[in-house]
């Protein structure tokens, strides 16, 4: 599956991508202002007249953000001749514009409708001259505020249910007119399945690739998979596992939809009590950006038409998507996407259609590999896992060659490891290594098996903290770090579903979303805030004095306790502490049922 240009200090990852991509709201329109006015009535544009700079229009101080709007503008269903004399462009460019976009046949709205790839294209066009670039300017010059800052807003959990991203996706579930697509890895909320029970009734159109119906396929009665089809949730699934979490409401489905109307719902949190009010999450909720809601969509319909089905509801016929293409919309440099849907080729088996995965596409890993190698002045990461060789081999190589580069990573507790499993997991490596011989594939399969690198990075002199939470970690009661996200420089965020690791990179389908902060300066310096939150986490209230106190009083103790964000030295003092103070901790019952012993009597 093709994709898409990434913003110039990542695009070299992406070579082999194709052209166009929207451009997303954020630059200043003050520029355009200063030049006799955005709306500028008809004017007289000669027939080669250039609009852009360099050309006749020289210092007209049009932004990236406008001219990649009208980009998107001009490529809608709605911009006819009419509607664009309507809103103040001069009759021969409106109507040589639509002439463009008609295609051979004449007539706009058929198959062969052409489009524009960029604004240059849209410059070839005759009489758009600098008249008409105003005017078109002018049409979108709302979508471009001064503030800087688009419409994109993020929850970041946890939080109270009544206040948490679940609430915020439901209310967008209902007000959606006539679709839904959701892929997601884990769905336990009645709110959201009364959401769509609700918008199956107005008529719309809900689809999900949902991970837990690969289970559910093998005896779908009572399970949620059965009970959303039963309500009219068409349910399929892919042979991989589907770590996405994301929806698109009211996206693309044919020809005159807008994909500024959509909205895009994703992020690191599952639609779950969990995820929204005990694990740290993040979920972003994206309006009037077409650029990522026509990225999301293609990946959405790419799984949908490679996927399975459940064959439970006889009544639901499964329909191929309609075909979208995000180079319709300008190039946006400040947003982008990538998923590991592009590590995988797509052949039938009798089992139906199977992803199946090509050795060395590497799609997420390189993008974060090239963002760190940018990095000048400070590194971020906030990752529930860091088990990524190639991430982590650029963080130790970022530490030796740019030392005066600020690097932090903070890790979720089940990431920490002493020095017996570290000195066991390279002497396992080792031997990896030398049974593979010369063969690169066998070399690269030990290579990119589970390694816990937040040791390593500890030993590399990067600094390191967990958010330790239990002295023996146990999904029953961890509330897990589960953020994916790095921010390079105060100025780049990478943020999605993608967990570090060669798992997630070649065993599951995964999203990394791209914002630069020229145009989405509120959102990277929210995150950041998240992230200096994360790495403060307990220090202010004492919290490791305080149980450090309650095990010198003797037992009972916490053995599962607040979370606090502590060091690898912090973690193995701690645990040396508990182990003095209640010897039991290492007993085989404690090790067999830790959910039954939160505490040391």
């Amino acid at each position: 599956m093709q994709r898409f240009p990434l913003p110039p200090f990542l695009r070299s990852t992406f070579a082999m991508a194709g052209p166009g991509r929207p451009l997303g709201a954020g630059l200043a329109l003050g520029a355009c202002l200063a030049v006799t006015g955005c709306n500028a009535g008809a004017g007289t544009d000669t027939v080669d007249e250039s609009a852009l700079a360099g050309g006749k229009a020289d210092g007209t101080g049009f932004s990236d953000c406008e001219l990649g709007a009208v980009v998107t503008l001009l490529n809608g269903a709605s911009a006819t001749s009419g509607f664009l004399r309507e809103r103040g462009v001069h009759a021969r460019a409106a109507d040589e514009i639509e002439r463009f976009r008609s295609g051979p046949d004449g007539d706009l709205g058929t198959s062969d409708d052409k489009t524009f790839k960029n604004i240059q294209a849209v410059d070839d066009v005759p009489y758009v001259g600098v008249t008409a670039m105003r005017s078109l300017v002018g049409i979108v010059a709302d979508q471009c505020s001064a503030s800087g800052d688009p419409t994109i807003d993020v929850v970041f959990s946890p939080r109270d249910s009544n206040n948490s991203h679940i609430t915020r996706a439901v209310s967008y579930l209902e007000k959606a007119k006539r679709s839904i697509d959701i892929a997601m890895y884990s769905l336990r909320d009645t709110g959201v399945r009364d959401a769509l029970e609700d918008a199956v009734k107005r008529g719309v159109t809900v689809r999900m690739v949902f991970e837990s119906a690969n289970e559910h396929k093998k005896d779908p009665d009572g399970t949620l998979s059965a009970q959303l089809e039963d309500i009219g949730v068409d349910v399929r699934y892919i042979n991989k596992i589907m770590h996405h979490k994301f929806a698109i409401v009211d996206g693309v489905q044919a020809a005159d939809h807008d994909p500024e109307e959509g909205v895009l719902i994703t992020g690191s949190a599952n639609w779950s009590d969990a995820a929204a009010t005990r694990y740290n999450e993040n979920t972003l909720f994206v309006r009037d950006n077409p650029e990522l809601l026509l990225l999301f969509q293609a990946e959405f319909n790419h799984l949908w038409d490679n996927s399975r089905d459940l064959e439970w509801n006889p009544d639901l016929t499964f329909e191929a998507s309609f075909p979208v293409d995000p180079s319709t919309a300008a190039d946006d440099p400040a947003v982008d996407a990538a998923f590991t849907s592009d590590n995988f080729d797509i052949r039938e088996t009798s089992n139906g259609p199977t992803f199946s995965v090509v050795r060395g596409r590497n799609t997420i890993s390189s993008a974060l590999v090239e963002l760190i190698e940018s990095a000048k002045k400070s590194i971020v990461v906030a990752s529930g896992h860091l088990r990524s060789r190639p991430v982590s081999e650029a963080l130790m190589a970022k530490r030796k060659s740019d030392p005066q580069v600020d690097i932090r990573v903070f890790l979720d507790g089940q990431e920490y490891i002493g020095d017996y499993t570290h000195e066991k997991q390279v002497n396992e490596l080792e031997d990896c290594l030398d049974e593979a011989g010369t063969s690169d594939a066998k070399q690269g399969d030990c290579l990119d098996r589970g390694f816990y690198f937040g040791y390593q990075l500890h030993i590399e002199d990067i600094d390191v903290r967990y958010k330790y939470y239990a002295y023996r970690w146990d999904y029953s009661y961890a509330d897990q770090m589960h953020h994916k996200f790095m921010v390079i420089d105060g100025k780049h965020l990478a943020t999605g579903s993608y967990n570090l690791s060669d798992n997630a990179e070649h065993n599951t389908i995964e999203n990394m979303v791209f914002l630069d902060a020229s145009a989405f300066p509120g959102t990277v310096a929210a995150f950041e805030a998240e992230f200096e939150k994360l790495w403060t986490m307990g220090e202010a209230e004492g919290l490791l004095e305080t149980l450090q106190a309650d095990i010198a009083d003797g037992a009972p103790f916490p053995i599962v306790f607040d979370a606090m964000a502590l060091r690898w030295d912090q973690i193995q003092d701690l645990k040396e502490t508990i182990i003095a103070g209640c010897p039991d901790v290492n007993s085989q019952e404690f090790r067999e049922n830790p959910a039954s012993h939160r505490s040391c009597f």
